[in-house]
């Protein structure tokens, strides 16, 4: 979600007629995109603040804004801290970014614009279009909907983002159409509970697996992924049309968060253990090589060793691709965050290893186990360390690098694995069959 924010900063600027630059001081507009999931992320987006500093110190014409989340929870800290910001934008207010960018250009104080829409009947329309002449990508993020009305009691995002807000079906595809126009062969649908999109529409209501649907008849767009779905809400509607849509990948993220019902239930998840198991087990029926990623978090507050082996337990079982894996950070202004039984940083980071460990030990496990399967990868470009490789994910999400000539980026191959890794999988092209 932050890169697709980043990506309508950089469209709104265009639109007043600036240009992406490469380094910091042939900038005339700066703007820094902020995320407060974490404690790290908001200590380096202060840290990088101060490197700033130095930059308006030696190019004083120089507009710094901040964006995002961080700005959203913390813009009066910002302003004290940071004295040479010149505008703090919240995750609801980027349509006004050329409003503030052009204030500032012309000599106005530290502004802030950080107040999120009213819930009722909200939707979101203004985003930034993407207009022809610019340069287009082969994958791209489309953001179908925003804020969040789960409330788990870890979780940041109703805060900084406001409660759930849907776009209109048809400037979703719009967009998508714009984006196929552009040379995009594939896009990645965005929320925080992607799978409840349109609920609070008052006006054509489309459920999810619709709305895939109607992305797959779209020429040009080849691939299909989305991100993130709520467990809950996974039915069984979205996964016969993940099987049965060629377009649609057959790659689900599903954040288990941990694995014990206690946890779960502090947490204020809306699943069971049991119930998790119940839909994981359907996915995986209908669709037998579905790759599943998770998320998980350790050292939540009063987190037993028998919850922590709870979670070690469930990561065996379920045999995730792999995971997101995070000790808990309490956030300012969540439950969890107030309650006594907050863990020590030794003991989450212990318990986070571990973890990591289990889970990394699986990932390779279920990549080794793929090796003399074939798989249809879309090329993205050549291998970091061996420009004579490329590589790109199959449609499962595994990131494959093979042997192939550069005429390959930007087109389908097929590919067996040969070799599975930690990082993903080795393979050989099977040149007969490739596939633009």
């Amino acid at each position: 979600m932050n890169e697709e924010d980043s990506e309508q900063m950089a469209l709104y600027l265009e639109q007043i007629g600036f240009r992406e630059v490469k380094a910091l001081r042939e900038a005339q507009v700066v703007l820094l995109n902020t995320c407060s999931v974490r404690q790290k992320p908001e200590d380096k987006a202060f840290s990088m603040l101060g490197d700033l500093r130095f930059l308006k110190e030696r190019f004083p014409d120089t507009v710094i804004g901040v964006c995002g989340c961080m700005a959203q929870l913390r813009a009066d800290e910002i302003r004290q801290r940071a004295p040479h910001v010149d505008f703090v934008v919240g995750t609801g207010n980027l349509a006004e970014i050329p409003a503030l960018v052009t204030e500032a250009l012309q000599g106005a104080r530290f502004t802030s614009r950080v107040a999120l829409p009213e819930r009722k009947g909200a939707v979101v329309t203004e985003l930034p279009t993407r207009h022809v002449g610019r340069q287009g990508k082969l994958k791209a993020h489309v953001p179908i909907q925003y804020g969040c009305d789960k409330f788990c009691t870890f979780c940041i995002v109703p805060t900084t983002r406001g409660r759930e807000r849907s776009r209109p079906t048809e400037e979703i595809l719009d967009e998508v159409k714009r984006l196929a126009d552009l040379g995009t062969k594939e896009v990645c649908l965005l929320g925080q509970t992607v799978n409840s999109y349109g609920k609070n529409l008052l006006e054509g209501k489309v459920p999810f697996s619709e709305l895939l649907v109607k992305v797959a008849e779209i020429p040009g767009i080849e691939r299909i992924r989305f991100t993130s779905p709520y467990p809950r809400d996974f039915k069984r509607d979205l996964i016969e049309v993940i099987r049965d849509v060629p377009q649609v990948m057959e790659q689900v993220h599903m954040p288990l968060q941990a694995g014990s019902n206690s946890e779960l239930s502090r947490m204020k998840r809306l699943y069971t253990l049991e119930s998790f198991r119940e839909i994981m087990g359907e996915i995986r029926s209908l669709i037998p090589r579905v790759g599943i990623t998770t998320d998980l978090i350790v050292g939540f507050p009063d987190e037993t060793e028998e919850e922590f082996q709870a979670t070690l337990a469930a990561v065996e079982e379920f045999r995730f691709d792999w995971a997101f894996m995070f000790a808990y950070s309490p956030r300012p202004g969540t439950p969890a965050a107030e309650w006594s039984g907050q863990l020590d940083e030794k003991t989450k980071r212990a318990r986070l290893n571990e973890l990591i460990a289990v889970q990394n030990a699986v990932t390779v496990s279920v990549n080794e186990s793929r090796v003399g399967q074939e798989y249809e990868v879309l090329v993205e470009g050549a291998s970091d360390r061996n420009p004579n490789m490329m590589r790109g994910y199959s449609r499962e999400f595994s990131m494959m690098h093979f042997e192939a000539s550069p005429d390959r980026i930007g087109r389908t191959a097929k590919v067996v694995a040969t070799a599975g890794h930690h990082w993903g999988l080795s393979g050989e092209l099977v040149a007969s069959k490739s596939a633009d």
